[in-house]
């Protein structure tokens, strides 16, 4: 593309609604355009991006016979209706009425919908396994979409589902589609990690499934990762212990006045308590059943609530903290409430707490806590115990310390088991003759989300730094001279590089060079080539740069194409 003649343009400052770096360079570089809240319009070179990840998604499913699809982006009520998510799903999902009065919605997800298709088209385990996938628009309606393309409420997504006989046969494409994942993100030039995850309302029971996760300084997730053995783990789904706690030797139960003092770090500062020998009270919301159940959670006072873990122990369709309105009701006092006699609901106490140590609570009264609290010993009210703290520097998996990175997720697999094939009475015929219920994986990518990760993952002060299998041009060529035997060098140059089937991005816009080096490092592109008048004239050289190392090559015209030919080579080599 010939700059001078294309769509496109650079923002001098950065847009003062970026939220984080991957948004800000992408729009101060042309790549996209804010629509709306949560929206974006893909402008040239981000959709040739866009297209080489999808291109590289179909390459390494084509391998593993995964048969790609269209499925309409609305999707009507009734098959929503079958599974029981079409109030499940809550507010993300944005629903409408057609002209003729029909719920419809925006899908957010398709496993309805591929549910459906299949029990329509498959009967016989002779057609199994197969796996069908689509690269397609997906809605949902976040209540804060932020972050630009990380936390979009529409956005380009690669969906696949797959149905099996058996666990054996799920198990075996599992694993398949574990490695076509490596595969991709590999291709990308991307560091990521495969962690251990929790399925969530997704998985539905289902056995395996893993995180993608795209290493980045700016990720919203933590991940767990122990680098001795390579265990690694999302935060939400590690089991981590503690060891820097001592235990208080249990002692009378004793309340005491503490005016003002609402959280743990405050009652022991003032009192000079150790917070690991104070316990948080946080009481929560489950919706189970359809049903409203509150659950006070214990963890030691410098530890967080996991609500992953949390929902999945109690088993809820939904969970949330408790609003000050059921505190009231239930004659809790922020602050003040603990686990006490007269706690009017369930607890559960962190694996982390030493049932029979001495620990600070809050004695369910206004401006008073207790010491001397022997959960064992003290706790009338019905509780157990569950594994719910969220995991935190410093803690240990056995015998070896956790290293947290900062990670964002680009794909996710899981096994779904029969959740949607049951709820939606699909069956085939086994090798008896016998109606089976088939069970489902679900294996997604953020394609939208991965242009961005890679962004997040690659750059530096001046712009981005493209990994080249995925950037919208191998190279980026400028020259700099009045001549028009220079001129026509570039355009002999342009000519050549383009037939020997390189991407160029042709800078002809015979600008100064401060400038548009500011806009190569800016696009980012894996190379530049500069064509110097004063330099080619006195050696006959061109200049090339890398703009990931900053190596800087000086190369004779005959040889300019090999040389690119064989460095993008090198950048394009799978890690």
């Amino acid at each position: 593309m010939r700059l001078s003649q294309g769509y496109w343009q650079t923002l001098k400052e950065t847009p003062s609604d970026a939220d984080v770096v991957s948004q800000q360079l992408m729009m101060r570089a042309g790549l996209m355009f804010k629509t709306g809240a949560g929206l974006y319009t893909y402008l040239p070179m981000a959709f040739r991006s866009l297209k080489k990840i999808e291109r590289i998604i179909r390459e390494e499913h084509e391998k593993i016979n995964a048969f790609e699809i269209s499925m309409p982006v609305v999707t009507p009520a009734e098959l929503w209706q079958e599974s029981g998510r079409w109030d499940g799903m809550g507010g993300q999902m944005l629903k409408a009425r057609d002209r003729a009065e029909r719920d419809v919605c925006f899908s957010p997800t398709n496993e309805e919908t591929v549910t459906d298709i299949f029990r329509r088209t498959v009967s016989s385990y002779k057609q199994l396994p197969v796996c069908l996938y689509q690269i397609n628009t997906k809605f949902r309606d976040e209540i804060r979409p932020r972050f630009g393309l990380l936390r979009a409420r529409e956005f380009t997504m690669k969906d696949g589902y797959s149905f099996h006989l058996d666990k054996a046969s799920l198990d075996k494409f599992y694993d398949e589609i574990y490695v076509a994942y490596e595969n991709i993100f590999r291709r990308m030039g991307l560091e990521f990690i495969a962690v251990e995850a929790d399925g969530g309302a997704m998985a539905g029971g289902g056995a395996k499934t893993h995180e993608f996760q795209v290493v980045a300084d700016n990720g919203e997730d933590y991940v767990v990762t122990v680098p001795r053995t390579r265990f690694a783990a999302n935060i939400e789904k590690a089991v981590t212990l503690r060891k820097d706690t001592v235990p208080a030797p249990p002692t009378a139960l004793e309340k005491f006045a503490t005016p003002n003092l609402k959280t743990c770090e405050e009652v022991c500062a003032a009192n000079d308590i150790p917070i690991s020998q104070s316990l948080k009270s946080v009481v929560m919301n489950a919706v189970i059943g359809g049903k409203d159940q509150f659950f006070m959670v214990m963890l030691l006072g410098d530890d967080n609530l996991n609500e992953v873990k949390f929902k999945n122990k109690v088993n809820a369709e939904h969970i949330r903290p408790a609003q000050q309105a059921e505190l009231d009701k239930l004659g809790l006092e922020k602050g003040y409430m603990g686990p006490g006699a007269n706690a009017p609901l369930k607890i559960i106490f962190d694996e982390c707490i030493d049932m029979n140590a001495s620990y600070v609570v809050g004695a369910n009264e206004v401006d008073y806590h207790a010491k001397g609290f022997v959960p064992s010993r003290d706790t009338i009210a019905k509780h157990f115990r569950a594994d719910l703290r969220l995991a935190k520097e410093g803690d240990y998996i056995g015998e070896d310390l956790i290293v947290l990175k900062k990670g964002i997720e680009v794909g996710h697999i899981f096994q779904l088991g029969d959740k949607y094939t049951k709820s939606m009475k699909v069956t085939v015929l086994n090798d008896k003759g016998q109606n089976v219920t088939p069970i489902m994986g679900c294996y997604g990518i953020g394609v939208t989300r991965v242009l961005a990760a890679a962004i997040e993952q690659n750059n530096d002060k001046d712009g981005i730094i493209w990994p080249a299998s995925i950037a919208p041009y191998d190279l980026y060529l400028c020259f700099i001279g009045k001549t028009p035997e220079t001129k026509t060098l570039a355009e002999d140059l342009y000519a050549e590089i383009r037939n020997a089937g390189l991407e160029v991005l042709f800078d002809d816009r015979q600008l100064g060079p401060g400038v548009m080096f500011k806009d190569a490092d800016l696009i980012g592109l894996p190379l530049r080539v500069v064509i110097g008048e004063r330099d080619y004239q006195a050696t006959g050289e061109i200049e090339i740069k890398v703009r990931k190392s900053g190596e800087v090559l000086k190369v004779k015209r005959q040889d300019l194409t090999k040389v690119l030919q064989q460095k993008l080579q090198e950048l394009s080599r799978w890690a």
